[in-house]
């Protein structure tokens, strides 16, 4: 999926089009999201969002993105469960947020049979959090808090994939209440420890 280029856009336009598909995705789902409502809706002609935007998901995307922001940002203040326990708790609120959900039910399914979708999503909206939550990983081994051992990518998905798990698979409802924990287990493992 090719990248919008930045300099052609209006800056009205551009915000009127990505809030005019974000509140589509809500009320009707993904699916029923098409480049023509978002048009309406934003009062540009369907030609200005294809001059930006290849498909309805990368609007859809780009709209996503800009809406998580600093929610799923890493908190950097030496002690790095700390810092988990609130990014993860923020991702965990966004997840089952009213704003967030029809992403989840209709974006993240329908690039299961979407490679093209899912190489943008990946690219766009996972890619970078990992890349974030490695870094402060990095740090606190650096730091001493993690074994220098461990591979930083195990445990980005150690961490989120409960939260995921309980997502797709509606196990469980997710909860910020979850994390602490989550992080508990993972730090300091399930075996009994001799005493």
């Amino acid at each position: 999926m090719s990248t919008p280029n930045p300099d052609r856009r209006n800056e009205r336009s551009r915000t009127a089009i990505l809030e005019a598909a974000m509140e589509l995705c809500q009320e009707r789902g993904f699916p029923k999201t098409t480049m023509e409502g978002i048009a309406a809706r934003a009062g540009v002609g369907k030609q200005t969002i294809y001059r930006w935007w290849p498909s309805k998901a990368a609007v859809i995307l780009e709209a996503l993105n800009e809406h998580v922001g600093d929610v799923t940002d890493f908190p950097s203040t030496g002690d790095v469960v700390a810092d988990l326990t609130k990014q993860m708790s923020g991702v965990a609120r966004l997840l089952v947020s009213d704003e967030f959900a029809p992403y989840t039910k209709g974006l993240l399914p329908a690039a299961q049979n979407d490679a093209e979708l899912a190489a943008a999503l990946l690219q766009s909206i996972i890619a970078p959090r990992a890349q974030a939550c490695r870094e402060r990983l990095a740090l606190a081994q650096k730091e001493g808090q993690l074994r220098p051992d461990v591979d930083l990518d195990d445990v980005v998905e150690l961490l989120y994939a409960p939260l995921y798990y309980r997502l797709f698979l509606h196990t469980r409802p997710i909860s910020p209440k979850q994390v602490p924990g989550m992080l508990a287990l993972a730090f300091d493992g399930v075996g009994v420890r001799d005493k």
